[in-house]
């Protein structure tokens, strides 16, 4: 098992310039899972799209080639990758000498698959398509203009509840004011979340309370976004749920987790403004 105290998250490093794979920090996803209570089978599916805007390497005649790189990595695969560490591995290309861009893809595909024990899927994006790369803000009615009052700040599931007297229905509600700090650095990670769903209508004062009250919270982007999911079914018990949020990056690289209880298609990797 890996230890995030031994990663390299939070320490003065020393930026290796040539390929080495063995710099990437893998960590099991199912010690943070056991602790919401996900033990055996997983109740949501989905993948984690990571982007990675500082990617280099040279070309076969010592010329610099630079990519913009998005990673999809499965919900239920056996780990995630400390970012620091990928952060790490993506600049150790930067002196590496690769004879083609199929030759950096297939790379990356086998050491994160490695990583994360699971099959991933990489898209480099060359800075002949940059232009086709599009924004786009999380679809659904923002809560954020709800005026309430706030003075929890850290994850309080008991304050989520349904609107009993009303039957089913089906929306996408969404806020940017989610707000955690790295479980090591204690540093701030800053979020836009969409959530999706059908069945008794989730108050939208309390769900509004209860992502704010993430703001002191020292966990993972992928553990945050497992946790509402999970606190939202026990709370509210949809029959359909789906959680996306979108990360600013930090070090070059943004998180985006995808959590869903049904066939949802996957989202869209637009980039939110504040990306």
């Amino acid at each position: 098992m890996s230890d995030v105290a031994a990663s390299p998250l939070g320490k003065t490093v020393s930026y290796i310039t040539e390929y080495d794979p063995s710099l990437l920090f893998p960590i099991p996803r199912q010690v943070k899972r056991e602790e919401i209570g996900i033990d055996g089978v997983l109740p949501f599916m989905g993948l984690d799209i990571w982007n990675a805007y500082e990617v280099s390497w040279l070309n076969a005649r010592g010329k610099p080639q630079i990519a913009l790189v998005t990673f999809q990595i499965p919900a239920d695969s056996d780990n995630i990758i400390e970012s620091k560490s990928f952060k790490l591995y993506l600049n150790s290309f930067n002196q590496t000498k690769l004879d083609s861009v199929e030759q950096l893809t297939d790379i990356l595909r086998r050491d994160i698959g490695h990583a994360v024990n699971a099959s991933v899927q990489v898209k480099v994006n060359l800075p002949d398509q940059f232009e086709q790369l599009r924004f786009g803000e999380l679809k659904g009615f923002c809560i954020d203009n709800l005026d309430i009052e706030v003075d929890e700040y850290s994850p309080q599931p008991q304050l989520l509840h349904c609107d009993e007297s009303d039957g089913t229905t089906t929306e996408t509600l969404t806020s940017n004011l989610l707000k955690s700090n790295c479980l090591v650095t204690g540093q701030p990670d800053w979020a836009s979340v969409q959530i999706q769903y059908v069945g008794k209508p989730i108050n939208r004062e309390s769900l509004l309370r209860y992502l704010i009250s993430f703001r002191n919270h020292n966990e993972f982007h992928e553990q945050c976004v497992e946790r509402i999911f999970v606190d939202l079914m026990r709370a509210c018990q949809p029959m359909k749920l789906a959680v996306y949020a979108r990360y600013t990056r930090r070090g070059g690289l943004d998180i985006n987790p995808f959590r869903s209880n049904f066939n949802a298609d996957f989202p869209s990797n637009l980039r939110g403004a504040r990306q």
